[in-house]
């Protein structure tokens, strides 16, 4: 069922098997099986999400290069309701863990919010992480491209970049050394750092070893048209020609509602799991890119099923079996 601010009622005194923090591609996966597993599920999402700004899908087998993020989640969501979810949209902003159960504390609404409290036997964290991108005046210059020819992710479009001239933009000089990466792709690369970087002089020699121009002044425009690129402006009217480019300057993860949680292992911002995408929480599940490990949409709709699964075992193993009643009772009837 879709939730909101109306009916919200229906569901709060309901203990759900497990509630799925976060409604992109891997929770909606570990939904739509939990559901078909028959148990009781809610997916909490808080909206525009990596997946939805992902504008065509170009390595996920069965699906055409075009295929939006946005056309994936849509129809993997009403896949999930219609097999028996709640979907709620919302922003997750605390999970207390209270032995038996989690309570998971929502925030509902932009203005007049309400703050609903559901419970679950376990929790999925599939809340995910968003890409910084430069921040410049006119975001909307930026969005224009980020997703189509500005990519944020090599191994998804790597490919795509192909023996074209390309700008590296980076945040740190640490994230400046993907320039090395990304040449398996292309050597046409110019790193950028948009003011935000003091390069090493060895990081400097390195560069120019490989032919790679440097400007560390901030970037003014994006140019282009049909959110293909054709430059990138910089703020003292240097004109640099580039068809495509990658922003590495890190990301923004949504965990702080698992901050609190005792017993969890990090890696940093990532979650360390175990098989089956468990954490060192046995109850907590961690799928994606929240997750220690490669960021793709393959292994987090993997994850969401391993996830499922293993919540279905645990519970079924926990259940009594399901028999036929009326042959049971004729059977004790005969002998």
């Amino acid at each position: 069922m879709k939730l909101s601010s109306k009916n919200l009622g229906d569901r709060v005194d309901t203990l759900y098997d497990a509630i799925v923090v976060g409604g992109g591609m891997g929770g909606l996966s570990a939904a739509i099986y939990l559901a078909r597993y028959g148990l009781k599920c809610l997916i909490i999402e808080k909206g525009r999400g990596r997946s939805v700004w992902m504008q065509d899908l170009r390595n996920y087998v069965g699906l055409d290069p075009d295929t939006r993020g946005s056309a994936i989640v849509n129809h993997g969501t009403k896949q999930a309701v219609d097999w028996g979810a709640d979907h709620l949209r919302g922003f997750v902003e605390e999970v207390t863990d209270e032995g038996d159960t989690f309570a998971v504390k929502v925030k509902v609404g932009r203005k007049n919010s309400t703050y609903p409290v559901f419970r679950s036997k376990y929790l999925i964290a599939a809340s995910g992480v968003m890409d910084k991108l430069p921040q410049l005046d006119d975001m909307q210059n930026v969005y224009d491209y980020a997703g189509y020819t500005l990519h944020v992710c090599m191994i998804c479009d790597g490919f795509d970049m192909w023996d074209q001239k390309a700008v590296l933009i980076a945040g740190t000089e640490g994230q400046i050394n993907a320039a090395f990466v990304v040449n398996w792709f292309t050597p046409y690369i110019t790193v950028l750092t948009h003011g935000l970087v003091e390069v090493s002089n060895e990081m400097k020699q390195k560069l120019a070893d490989h032919g790679y121009p440097l400007y560390e002044q901030k970037i003014a425009k994006f140019h282009g048209e049909n959110h293909k690129m054709s430059g990138v402006e910089l703020e003292d009217g240097t004109m640099i020609e580039a068809t495509t480019g990658l922003v590495n300057m890190g990301s923004t993860y949504y965990n702080d509602y698992l901050k609190g949680i005792e017993g969890l292992e990090w890696d940093g911002e990532n979650l360390v799991t175990q098989g089956l995408a468990q954490t060192t929480h046995d109850r907590i599940f961690a799928i994606g890119d929240l997750k220690k490990g490669l960021n793709q949409v393959s292994i987090a709709v993997a994850d969401g099923t391993m996830a499922a699964t293993q919540i279905w075992r645990n519970i079924r193993r926990a259940s009594e079996p399901r028999k036929w009643e009326a042959n049971v009772k004729q059977k004790a009837i005969v002998n």
